[in-house]
């Protein structure tokens, strides 16, 4: 009986939702189901609400309140919306852009109508741009909030909602509770005014103006010789990234022709992430294949915030680690004497700290993600783990992977010029500052209990030792520290290594991020210091694994 009750009580909520969905497809879609009595599959989707946080809003397109739709989507507006009214904002601009993949466009032409209902103004990016572009034109705008439509790296059936403010910033709290508050207060759909125009799509001014600030990363009369292969991985950076290079004086990209073009499906990539096993292969296969051997493969995730750089070593290409990128711009940065803060989050290397300090320029770490990063006072370069790198916060403060392609570019051209590759600054930063090599354990679930079980299991019965090591300190991050906000995760400081563990915010992962730090004194010693790091690592990951129990 209890369950023939849940069951009625799950096709009630099922069909109130179908009787004010906005979008034929999901209306067909959830009808379908309902028809079909696909309970376990309804339960899933009306098991509760996507929530809105940090990262805004990402999941599965399809219908229900546990998915990606208009419906949803223009909840969330409105509840964005009712915050921005209640901060003093009425009549404030809102910009909105979005990437190629389905439903993106829909998402964003929601949004404005909802905005310009509620008596903000809006405007729409002219169409799929790079994230950047958008974070820059809030700022270029005097806007007081952005959004932009994305779902980033994730698989092609997910898609996102991502909002800043009008410091060109991503929300962090508390403004990311409020609004969430405001969305949950939203009641019908029909109760949110939604006209048919009232906003503005915006033309290539604000392309053109984003694309000559791009000029400014780079040091004037700089080399401009390096040949590049690039990949925009089915996303929307092409066209930005070839007229940023075209500007800047560098020799055109050679495109990697198999995925040149947005493709919502992603047909050549198991995940449209330039970091997961396989996404270079097509990049690498055409560098190959070029008469003359380019100096860098680069690469875009689908919207163009982040930077992936591969080198050639030893006859193969060789994608460089987040870290390694990082530490290479931040010691270009360096040579050029640039002034203000270097920051980096958390799980990102420390080298970052011993380049900063020998170099007598600001320092300081922050939570994960570059909407911590970018609120650094102060901030003159910042980047994170995850190919994230923020060259020109005064521009776009976020991760920028256009501008980061252009400033690496523009230091393999000048070691170019003196006989040297990427991999020669990194064998220097290495001698100077020791080696310190990173890596990442991470698991990708179906089923999140299995994430909350390993945090569980981590926090009642913490390592004493990893890879032979001590813990000397164990700290459960949800506390906070003396200079972190709480959050989920755990850190461990052992003699000479480090590892910080905690759930993806964005995808359905434990991520586990490694360090060994191994001193050397000379060029000759680097092979056997970095053969240690590595052991380090491997124990790392192993023991790391076990104490998890994933």
């Amino acid at each position: 009986m209890q369950a023939d009750l849940q069951d009625d009580a799950l096709i009630t909520r099922a069909k109130a939702w179908l009787a004010e969905d906005p979008d034929p497809e999901t209306r067909e879609e959830l009808a379908a189901l309902i028809d079909a009595g696909a309970h376990t599959e309804l339960a899933d989707r009306f098991g509760g609400t996507l929530q809105f946080g940090t990262a805004g809003l990402r999941g599965e397109l399809g219908a229900g309140p546990m998915r990606m739709n208009r419906s949803v989507v223009i909840r969330a507006a409105a509840g964005l919306a009712a915050y921005l009214r209640g901060q003093g904002e009425a009549g404030g601009l809102v910009v909105i852009g979005y990437d190629a993949r389905y439903k993106s466009a829909d998402f964003a032409r929601d949004t404005a109508a909802v905005m310009t209902g509620a008596g903000l103004r809006a405007a729409v990016l002219p169409r799929p741009l790079p994230t950047p572009v958008l974070a820059f034109a809030i700022r270029h705008l005097g806007a007081v909030a952005g959004v932009e439509v994305t779902a980033s790296h994730n698989p092609p059936r997910d898609n996102g909602y991502k909002v800043y403010l009008g410091d060109g910033s991503q929300i962090v709290p508390p403004a990311d509770a409020e609004i969430a508050a405001e969305i949950d207060a939203v009641a019908a759909l029909a109760d949110v005014p939604r006209p048919s125009d009232g906003w503005e799509t915006l033309g290539d001014e604000v392309l053109e103006a984003y694309l000559a600030r791009t000029d400014a990363v780079l040091s004037a009369g700089s080399p401009r010789t390096a040949r590049t292969v690039y990949t925009p991985m089915h996303g929307v950076g092409k066209e930005t990234l070839l007229a940023a290079f075209a500007r800047a004086g560098f020799p055109a990209p050679v495109v990697v022709a198999e995925q040149a073009e947005p493709d919502p499906d992603f047909p050549t990539v198991a995940f449209p992430n330039p970091e997961e096993p396989g996404a270079m292969d097509l990049s690498f296969a055409t560098a190959r294949s070029q008469a003359e051997a380019p100096d860098l493969v680069i690469a875009n995730d689908p919207d163009a915030d982040r930077c992936a750089v591969a080198v050639n070593d030893s006859g193969s290409w060789r994608m460089l680690r987040g870290d390694e990128v990082g530490a290479l711009l931040a010691a270009h940065l360096v040579r050029r004497g640039v002034n203000g803060v270097f920051a980096e989050s958390i799980v990102s290397s420390s080298l970052l700290g011993r380049i900063a300090e020998a170099a007598g320029v600001g320092y300081e770490e922050t939570l994960t993600g570059f909407k911590w990063i970018a609120r650094v006072d102060g901030l003159r370069y910042g980047y994170e783990e995850a190919l994230g790198y923020c060259v020109d916060p005064e521009g776009v403060r976020d991760k920028d992977g256009i501008t980061a392609a252009l400033l690496v570019t523009e230091l393999a051209s000048e070691l170019k010029e003196q006989g040297r590759t990427l991999l020669d600054l990194l064998d220097d930063l290495a001698v100077e500052h020791g080696v310190h090599a990173t890596d990442q354990l991470s698991v990708r679930v179906e089923d999140l209990s299995l994430i909350a079980d390993a945090m569980h299991r981590l926090r009642e019965n913490p390592p004493a030792s990893l890879a032979g090591l001590p813990v000397t300190l164990a700290e459960d991050l949800t506390k906070g520290t003396d200079s972190l906000p709480p959050t989920d995760g755990l850190r461990y400081t052992l003699s000479g290594a480090r590892v910080i563990v905690r759930p993806s915010g964005t995808e359905p992962k434990l991520k586990c991020y490694l360090e060994a730090v191994v001193p050397v004194d000379s060029l000759p010693g680097l092979p056997a210091a970095r053969q240690k790091a590595a052991e380090l690592l491997a124990g790392l990951k192993r023991d790391l694994a076990t104490a998890a129990g994933i």
